[in-house]
């Protein structure tokens, strides 16, 4: 699978927030803030693995249809990754 620049993008975005949340630990912001903060970046790792999951199964099912294959265990599979991501 060919991951997207704006997959990329969305992933250093996370990197950058978690750095923020470390310098927050470091300057002892209070926990509220902090848990605000961690509460996005899980949010934004739930959004990423979503997109990377629908791209692929997108790439997955047109691939199948052009084979004319059943497609029903490629959706379950799609569907475990998403259940085991949380």
């Amino acid at each position: 699978m060919q991951y997207s620049s704006a997959m990329r993008n969305r992933l250093r975005r996370v990197e950058g927030q978690v750095r923020g949340v470390l310098a927050m630990m470091e300057k002892g912001r209070d926990c509220q803030e902090v848990v605000t903060q961690l509460a996005a970046i899980r949010s934004a790792v739930d959004k990423t693995i979503a997109a990377i999951v629908a791209e692929n199964l997108e790439a997955c099912l047109r691939a199948q249809w052009e084979k004319q294959e059943d497609t029903s265990a490629t959706v379950q599979a799609a569907i475990q990754l998403l259940i085991r991501s949380r």
